[in-house]
């Protein structure tokens, strides 16, 4: 390649690299793998090691993570966030610890072992803790700036707010937020069932879930941590990072068991070949293994690149993908009547599981991708859990494939199919007895965020359609213990413990009953939203959709769909049925005192919290701003109307200052609630 087409060739790197990262870190959108992403970086730092007078300072090699976003407020690290770079091989990483070695032997210093724990696929977090208080958690952003998602983190149900035992002073620590694979996986199949875009993989699933303006989403999301890493441990007394892993988990902070230390290199090899498979068993995407210098006072003196530490590297797996057959196309219906192309594949091992099925998501992908009954197909696991078709081998037909035809009735009820205009998916228009529809209804509506009627899983609820003990979601409030006894794997202990859960469903607030129904596009936080704002069912059903439509976090498509559920006779005779049955959400009538706070005395008012607040949590605080006619918002701007400060309140107090926006304490705002 000649210096010409190097520098046009680099040019065209920087632009897509540029292009990707954007939608990777900062839109969480990635339309391209890791391993593409990876393959263009890697070419590009080789043209730049060929062509240094090429290179410019804003490379994409020299670049951390993603620009910190404008709607969350900046943190500026004390310490770079850096980046890791990448080996590949095994030849790679042995030339990783050659310049170890050659680095260090000038100073006649041993290097000490190495530590290798598993490159977790999620979103990299720092957390302060002041006296062992959770005071401040930020994403790493560009390296040097990150974006303040405090109040999310909060959310992350194994993140200590507290330490176990004395913690005094500041203490700085790092980590990675991720989703398992088990949500990651819920979380898809219930986008899919919306018409929603689907989360590319678990790292973008994580990142999007973290960064919401409204943390009762993030919260709903059920997202997981693992933290790594103390910034300046010497300070604690600590020189080793195997000895700070164990901190870690000494202080209660949680941190994975897929770690080792290792004293050669080749102790090292063996333990990214002991975990290449064994990884598959872990609950949560791992891409790689993570190797470290475990003497940490060695890491100055091997010092960084401009991105990247010299003391560490990350070994990147190869992304598997394989080839079989397609046997069939069938069709599954959904919860909310989507028709979903499934492929049958013959089965072939993919990623440490046996894949025989593979879903095609819609009409217009199987149509974009071409793919047949008994084509050679390209198999991988998106994010290393669902199973995709990438790819058809049409150099290997032989003319006998079949082409899909998308069927024009539900395969289940026989219902004619419909297509609504600007929708991708086919749906079965009987919602009220298409017995695939009423088994996934069933399931969401006994779910957790819902009725949650404990040991109400996929197999009973099957059963309970398949006999026909249950045609409708109100047949769950009729049935006997000797209904479910009956049942396989069922006996009488386990039906009277479930006929206990049913009876004590109907206690289950306005909220989550709104959120069982499974109103399309209406899940758990519009449905916190619309149980606060109108405070009864018999009001809900009520108001019409443009009155809907202006309720904030609502809005038009939500509104649209609200309406039509109350609307459609079907419902409206399923809701009569369900309160005969004694359901509080449905028999409790309408409270002028519900409504009236609507305009209290922070009507017209975009409040802002800042700080810890004492007498409650943040989101109790901002809840009851709505309640009283207010609008609470994350950050400080020029239409904010008020800042509340809890202790150690951080810059949107100077923010609030340069603006000249009003400032209270927590003992102000709750005069102004009457909570004193």
């Amino acid at each position: 390649m000649t210096a010409g087409d190097a520098k046009l060739r680099m040019a065209e790197l920087y632009g897509q690299l540029a292009r990707h990262g954007r939608l990777y870190h900062e839109d969480d959108a990635p339309v391209i793998s890791d391993a593409e992403y990876d393959a263009m970086l890697r070419e590009l730092n080789e043209l730049e090691g060929a062509h240094p007078e090429f290179a410019g300072a804003d490379s994409p090699t020299k670049r951390v993570g993603g620009a910190a976003l404008e709607k969350f407020e900046k943190v500026e690290h004390e310490h770079p966030m850096l980046s890791l770079d990448n080996v590949f091989d095994e030849g790679e990483l042995r030339d990783f610890g050659a310049r170890i070695d050659e680095r260090l032997s000038a100073d006649s210093l041993e290097k000490g072992g190495f530590v290798c724990e598993m490159k977790i696929d999620g979103l990299a977090v720092s957390l302060t803790y002041e006296d062992g208080v959770f005071v401040r958690g930020s994403t790493r952003g560009d390296g040097r700036i990150g974006e303040d998602v405090t109040e999310n983190l909060r959310t992350v149900k194994n993140l200590p707010l507290r330490l176990k035992g004395v913690m005094p002073g500041k203490l700085n620590v790092r980590g990675e937020v991720f989703i398992t694979r088990g949500q990651f996986a819920e979380l898809n199949r219930t986008r899919e069932e919306n018409g929603e875009p689907l989360f590319a993989n678990p790292r973008n699933a994580a990142a999007g879930s973290l960064r919401q303006l409204d943390s009762k989403i993030t919260a709903s999301r059920g997202l997981s941590m693992f933290l790594y890493y103390i910034v300046e441990p010497e300070k604690h007394g600590i020189v080793k990072h195997s000895d700070a892993l164990r901190r870690l988990a000494e202080l209660g902070f949680p941190t994975q068991e897929a770690w080792a230390f290792c004293e050669t290199m080749d102790d090292v090899d063996a333990f990214i070949e002991k975990w290449r498979e064994r990884r598959f068993d872990l609950d949560y995407v791992t891409d790689g293994a993570v190797v470290k210098l475990d003497d940490m006072t060695l890491w100055d003196r091997l010092g960084s690149t401009s991105h990247a530490p010299r003391w560490a590297a990350a070994f990147k797996y190869p992304p598997e993908t394989v080839y079989t057959r397609v046997l069939s196309i069938d069709i599954s219906v959904g919860r909310t009547g989507a028709l979903t192309p499934v492929a049958s594949l013959e089965p072939v091992r993919v990623s440490g599981t046996t894949v025989q099925r593979a879903g095609l998501h819609n009409e217009d992908e199987v149509r974009r991708k071409d793919v047949r009954v008994g084509d050679r197909v390209k198999v991988h696991k998106a994010g290393e859990i669902i199973p995709e078709i990438v790819d058809v081998d049409k150099d290997a037909r032989t003319g006998a494939e079949t082409p899909f035809e998308m069927p024009s009735s539900c395969p289940v009820c026989g219902s004619q199919a419909v297509r609504l205009p600007g929708e991708a998916a086919v749906r079965c228009p009987n919602r009220s007895s298409c017995p695939a529809q009423l088994k996934e209804g069933l399931r969401h509506f006994a779910s957790r965020g819902g009725m949650d009627v404990r040991g109400l899983g996929d197999s009973l609820a099957g059963q309970l359609i398949e006999k026909k003990v249950i045609q409708n979601l109100a047949d769950l409030y009729s049935l006997t213990v000797n209904d479910i006894a009956e049942l396989d794997r069922m006996g009488e202990k386990s039906a009277q413990n479930l006929i206990d859960f049913i009876e004590k469903s109907k206690k289950r607030p306005l909220s989550a009953f709104i959120a069982a129904l499974g109103i399309r596009f209406a899940g758990e936080r519009a449905a916190d939203i619309l149980a606060a704002n109108f405070g009864s069912m018999e009001t809900l059903r009520s108001v019409s959709e443009d009155e809907l439509a202006l309720v904030d976090g609502i809005g038009p498509v939500i509104a649209s769909s609200v309406e039509a559920f109350f609307n459609d006779p079907a419902n409206v005779k399923l809701l009569a049925r369900l309160e005969e049955s004694g359901l509080s959400a449905l028999t409790a009538k309408s409270d002028p005192a519900v409504n009236a706070p609507r305009k209290g005395i922070f009507s017209g008012m975009t409040v802002v919290f800042t700080g810890e607040i004492s007498s409650m949590t943040r989101d109790e605080a901002e809840k009851l701003v709505r309640e009283h006619g207010g609008k609470a918002t994350k950050s400080v701007s020029a239409k904010t109307s008020l800042v509340v400060a809890g202790d150690n309140a951080g810059s949107k107090l100077d923010k609030a200052a340069t603006l000249g926006v009003r400032v209270i304490d927590e003992a102000e705002f709750q005069k102004m609630i009457d909570l004193l």
